[in-house]
Formats: C-alpha cells, structure tokens, sequence
C-alpha cells in the first residue's frame, strides 16, 4: 500500500462516513465490504437482496454493513416522488419515476441526495455512462462548476518527480474532448482536488507537445488558451503551459526547453489535452512504472459520487471508497 493511501485512509478514520456500494451482486464488492468494515475506516450501506447478498458473502464478515431492498425499503414512494420532481421538467411520469428508483444506482445516488450516506462507489459491473447518470440527474454539478471530469492519482514507486512520485492526471477518465474553456476548468477542478486528497499545494501544468511555442499548430492552440484561462479562473494556483511532459516533471529539462517557467519542472498536477491522451499516459505509468493507479475519481459533482474500472479488484474498491470518504470529509467541512 502506497504512502498516499495509508495517509487517506488514516484520515478517513479521523471522521468517520457512510458509503453506499449499489453493486452488491459483484464478490468483490462484498469482499471490499468487509476488508473496510474490518480496517474501520468507513459505514458501508449494501443495496440489494439481503438474502441474495449472504448467500454470496460465503464465509466473509459483512454483519457491520447495512443492506437496503429498494423493492421493500418503506422509502420507495418519498424517493420516486423526489425523482419525479427533479425530472419532470424532462418529461419523466410518477410511474417512470417509481420504476427508475428501484435501479441500485439511482437508489444509492437519492440516498446521497438526501442525506442519508455521504458518498457513493459504483462502476464494478456498470459502464461509466451508467454509473455517473444518476448522479448528474439527482445530484448535479457543485457551486460555481461548470463541468463534470475525472481524474487518477498516480503513486510512482522510488520516483523523485511530483510530489514524492504521487501525481494527480486529469482528465483521463471522462471528458473525450474538451474546449479550452472545459480543459481550464478540467485544470482548475484538478489543482483543488490534489490539495485535498494529497495535502500538498498543487503545481499544474497543461500539456501538449509544444513547450512555449516550439510547434504551432490548432492542438497547442487549444492548450495556450486553456492556460490563459485557467490562470484567470485560480489566479493563486501555479498553473503554466503549455509545456511538453518532461519539461514541466524535471527540473533540468525545463532549465533547457522552458527557462522562464514557474514551475520549474516541478509539475504535480498534469492535465492533458484530451482523454485519449490522459488515458494512453495513466495506463502506461500504471504498467510500465508499476505505479498505483486511483481512479477514475471524479470532480465537479454536488457530493462525492465516483465510478469504478469494470477490471477492479476489491483492493481498488477499498481505495476509491477511502478517497471517497475524504471527498466527503471536504464537503461536510
């Protein structure tokens, strides 16, 4: 377990939520119930058939969770009917709205909205698509977000750069194509979450593969104006592009191709130009650097709710549901 992680799930302990975990047909899923029950660090609310959930949890301890049947839970009617009035203006009927609610995840998302748990786990069996709907129906973005991103937080083993080899890349999970305008808020929503979750003051730089001009094309384009933006918008974040990856990560390099940069090659915050991009980059860093790989955590939702790799195992699940915790620390703060 990396530094980063043991440092979470310490402060997780320090204040202590409530997770819901819709997926609960998935072992791992049961198996991640029970090894966060075990380490203590947060309440895990199972949403499913109480006898369908024992008969798969063989000899694993998850008597600490709470499991809730939509399809017998006295809450149905108020939930539909508050669905109902957040989507009628789309044109959804009270008995669309009934039906709706009884989906796991919409159930833990309304469970979210009203209070009941502080955050959400999902995405295990569910595409992102999926999982991130009923959050964006129910929940919506946060004040003064314009945009729903994703994230991962890179831990790189006996690696100098960053912040003790721990990275935040954004987005490299959700927004397939962002604007300038949405890859300044994508910069913006990343630096803030990598002071939350990493503690350390964020240094961001916007990638391309031009440093301060050396290639002109509409691609740096795009990066230029997104760092002119992003500046504006967190005037008190260090924020710098656009610069290619090894100019804004080692020192020595950025002496060289970007001398007059801020940052100094010491970027711990790297936003991409577009998901390709962030993808390709977290999934080659995960493998070849053999670095633990959070994510895809998201940003910009109303209360934390955050998807999952279909590929987890219940070690990842553990991880997500301890950031999500902390998110949740941030937003009851």
């Amino acid at each position: 377990m990396s530094r980063f992680l043991t440092r979470i799930i310490e402060r997780a302990k320090s204040d202590k939520k409530t997770i819901v975990l819709p997926e609960s047909t998935d072992i791992r899923t049961i198996k991640a119930t029970a090894m966060i029950l075990e380490q203590g660090f947060a309440d895990i609310v199972l949403v499913g058939d109480e006898n369908k959930i024992n008969e798969l949890k063989g000899d694993l301890d998850i008597s600490g969770a709470k499991i809730v049947n939509p399809l017998t839970s006295e809450k149905l009617e108020d939930y539909a009917n508050t669905l109902y009035e957040l989507r009628k203006h789309k044109g959804m009927t009270p008995e669309q709205a009934r039906e709706t609610i009884k989906n796991p995840l919409y159930w833990a998302v309304m469970m979210v909205k009203k209070g009941e748990v502080d955050g959400m786990v999902a995405g295990a069996i569910n595409s992102t698509a999926d999982t991130l709907r009923p959050a964006l129906q129910i929940l919506k973005t946060a004040p003064n977000v314009k945009l729903v991103s994703a994230f991962f937080v890179m831990c790189v083993p006996d690696c100098e750069y960053g912040h003790n080899g721990t990275f935040v890349y954004a987005d490299s999970g959700l927004v397939e194509n962002p604007n300038a305008e949405q890859l300044s808020e994508i910069a913006v929503c990343a630096a803030e979450s990598f002071r939350t979750l990493v503690e350390a003051e964020p240094k961001v730089a916007m990638l391309s593969y031009s440093s301060y001009g050396s290639a002109k094309s509409e691609l740096v384009d795009k990066v230029v104006e997104a760092t002119k933006l992003a500046k504006e918008k967190a005037p008190d974040v260090l924020i710098d592009g656009e610069l290619q990856v090894d100019a804004a990560i080692i020192p020595e390099i950025a002496k060289s191709k970007a001398p007059s940069s801020p940052l100094k090659g010491e970027a711990n915050v790297l936003v991409f130009p577009d998901l390709n991009v962030g993808n390709i980059a977290y999934k080659l860093t995960q493998r070849l650097a053999k670095a633990e790989a959070y994510g895809p955590i998201t940003q910009g939702i109303a209360k934390p709710v955050n998807d999952l790799s279909r590929g987890c195992s219940a070690e990842d699940i553990v991880g997500v549901v301890a950031i999500t915790a902390v998110q949740a620390q941030k937003i009851k703060a």
